[in-house]
């Protein structure tokens, strides 16, 4: 990857930025309470008296967010601490009921890590895992209901979530939607979180800051709250940078405050001065216990890790001999490659994998087809490879096979038997078409033995013609140079 810099007629500027990822934990029930955590459910339906901050009311921690929590912390390669505990993050909002938030701060549940991105050219980066703690979402503000009215919507109140933050390592907007791709699919593959920035159960805080190219000094960040996907995530970091150096350039000061990317106008904009960690009035939960880990429960937890992206990636490369980028573009989503896998076995993976991320995605595609709707199973994209590869049919035929697979569902065998699209590969018999075609076509032969060495794929073209496409390509330009001598 071409290293970015931002160059101005004044000088060069690079970008320094670092994310904080709010991630939902993959439960049943909220991480203090027993209320579900089912998505689309009517206003206010999936609300304890603890999500509402009633008076009295005590918060139960769940066993399954911490279990969550410490199987991502192993995927990020990070620290487990075995002692952690709550404090309470004090701040007035309509949709916090409580006027606190319970969350870790001093002592969260994981410690540093890192994560490996992929990036253009087959570079990789790693990027550092500052810390990540576990902690209950707010509801939901709703403002374009009415216009002098907002609504609150408590069904999201409670949910756990993951606050994943990382090291200012990123330096090009590139880097950070690397990352937050990199960081889904591994959060999917452990079944912690699903990722869906849509629904809002991963979203993202940015921080941005600039400095002269080739200074290690941090300067005055900003913060770009809750942007919701991957594309506006690596405009908010280039807008926002740009606009430090025009501050900075114009002899003015940037200010720590927070602000609103503006998808539609790719701007940012003020929303309050940034808070420190003083102005939260962080004090320790009295309601929970620290929770202390064993290295019992660690292991434990570790042992039920599945092969992550990395690990996948680099047996495709290694044992199946794909290339680097097919390896990570199939190994980005854990569907996907799981059905990659099913249709390689035992045929050639290379080539499976060559009609896997053209004809078969481009199919997808074109019928607008989630991978799991796919007309066309695992074990009958790897059946018709493997009749190309044992000359059953050529490749011009297989796409015609594969056209009628994608709309019957049926296996290539069969279609192949019932269509009589078998490949021809008797030599005598292609001698002969070829021969007819010479035989009509004496100006050509002659103009062809004559010099003209581009008429060799007309020739080609018309044997492929006679034969309905069903002659060997390889048998029949082996034989036509043989009688065109």
């Amino acid at each position: 990857m071409a290293e970015y810099v931002i160059e101005t007629p004044k000088g060069k500027w690079e970008i320094v930025c670092g994310l904080e990822i709010h991630c939902q934990i993959i439960s049943k029930s909220k991480i203090y309470s027993g209320a579900s955590t089912a998505f689309g459910a009517e206003v206010n339906e999936h609300v304890s008296f603890v999500d509402a901050g009633m008076p009295g009311m005590l918060p139960t921690l769940n066993r399954e967010c911490v279990h969550q929590a410490v199987k991502t912390g192993i995927g990020l390669r990070a620290k487990i601490n075995k002692y952690s505990n709550f404090s309470r993050k004090n701040y007035f909002y309509a949709d916090l009921p409580q006027g606190y938030q319970i969350t870790q701060f001093a002592y969260p549940i994981v410690g540093e890590g890192e994560v490996l991105i992929d990036l253009a050219g087959g570079q990789t980066k790693s990027i550092g895992i500052e810390r990540m703690h576990i902690e209950q979402d707010a509801g939901k503000s709703i403002h374009d209901i009415d216009p002098k009215k907002s609504f609150i919507d408590l069904n999201r109140a409670g949910v756990g979530l993951m606050e994943i933050v990382t090291k200012p390592d990123f330096r090009a907007p590139e880097e950070a939607g690397a990352f937050l791709k990199k960081l889904r699919s591994i959060l999917r593959y452990l079944g912690t979180c699903d990722g869906n920035m849509d629904e809002g159960s991963m979203r993202c805080d940015v921080n941005v800051s600039v400095r002269p190219y080739g200074s290690d000094e941090l300067r005055t960040r900003c913060e770009m709250k809750n942007v919701n996907s991957i594309k506006f995530v690596m405009q908010a970091i280039e807008n926002e940078a740009r606009r430090h150096v025009d501050i900075y350039e114009s002899g003015g000061t940037v200010a720590q405050e927070t602000r609103h990317f503006d998808p539609l106008t790719g701007q940012t904009k003020v929303m309050r001065k940034k808070e420190f960690a003083h102005d939260y009035r962080y004090f320790p939960e009295p309601d929970l216990a620290p929770l202390v880990l064993t290295d019992d429960y660690i292991n434990q937890v570790r042992s039920e890790l599945p092969e992550l992206p990395d690990e996948k990636k680099e047996r495709f490369v290694s044992q199946l001999g794909l290339t680097p980028y097919d390896a990570v573009v199939i190994c980005e989503n854990k569907e996907t490659a799981d059905f990659f896998e099913k249709a390689a076995a035992g045929h050639d993976a290379k080539k499976v994998a060559n009609w896997f991320m053209g004809d078969f995605f481009g199919m997808l595609n074109e019928k607008k087809l989630e991978l799991k709707e796919s007309p066309v199973s695992a074990e009958n994209l790897g059946r018709l490879v493997e009749l190309v590869s044992q000359n059953v049919i050529n490749g011009k035929t297989a796409k015609e096979v594969f056209a009628i697979m994608a709309e019957t569902g049926e296996n290539p065998e069969k279609i192949v038997e019932e269509k009589g699209l078998k490949q021809v590969t008797d030599t005598s018999a292609i001698e002969a078409v070829i021969d007819e075609v010479l035989a009509a076509a004496p100006e050509n032969v002659a103009a062809y033995k004559g010099g003209k060495q581009g008429l060799f794929g007309w020739f080609v073209g018309q044997v492929m013609k006679a034969s309905k496409g069903k002659a060997n390509p390889g048998i029949v330009n082996q034989l036509l140079k043989e009688k065109l001598g």
